[in-house]
């Protein structure tokens, strides 16, 4: 890989996806955090379709600490994991509520160390709450950065972030975000991908 291929595979992409936007519905940032923590395993549109109901009921880090956690169970339970995740909201917004007076943190090092909060969820809220430069990578963007050729395919999803980072440019990096994530969830899927008529054909490592 090299800046010059990046740059042809990311305009590509931009033809393809054109309206890169997040599909998680949020209106500030305790939303977008607690969304994006619920949104593993799952759909964004499952998740959309919990949260309209959670933060109706719960709107802020104080209301969601002190939530009992058999309601939050019940609520997210279509979600799956819903034990693990149910204790994770709540001690999540209980740490915001006490140690940042309900305010989601815009710092990596401060996100990662709330529970249930991991590298790619602080990098998500980092990019898409505070349109601070990061560049997330979930299994999507792994996978294409393996058939991308972005990586090897015994490289790690670390590697694959690093490796993003260094041939995408920084300010471009929450828009590749989505690029890829919306043609890995859409086009370039892990079963049975459009590879037909796919337009990076030329770049893709993929032998399925």
């Amino acid at each position: 890989m090299n800046k010059e291929k990046s740059k042809e595979i990311v305009d590509i992409l931009k033809e393809i996806i054109t309206n890169p936007a997040p599909e998680l519905d949020f209106k500030n940032p305790f939303e977008l955090i607690i969304a994006v923590v619920l949104s593993a395993q799952t759909t964004d549109k499952r998740v959309n379709i919990v949260t309209k109901e959670l933060f109706l009921k719960y709107p802020d880090a104080k209301s969601l600490s002190m939530a009992d956690y058999d309601t939050i169970y019940n609520i997210i339970t279509p979600l799956g994991l819903a034990k693990t995740k149910a204790k994770n909201i709540i001690a999540l917004a209980k740490t915001l509520d006490e140690k940042y007076l309900g305010i989601v943190p815009n710092d990596f090092e401060s996100l990662v160390e709330l529970p249930g909060v991991g590298r790619k969820t602080a990098s998500v809220v980092l990019a898409v709450g505070f349109n601070i430069p990061a560049m997330p990578v979930d299994t999507h963007l792994y996978r294409m950065a393996k058939r991308l050729g972005y990586i090897k395919e015994d490289e790690d999803i670390l590697k694959a972030e690093e490796v993003y980072k260094k041939y995408i440019p920084k300010n471009e990096w929450a828009n590749a975000h989505h690029l890829f994530l919306l043609f890995g969830r859409y086009h370039c899927t892990a079963k049975n991908p459009l590879c037909k008529d796919c337009k990076l054909k030329i770049y893709c490592k993929y032998k399925g």
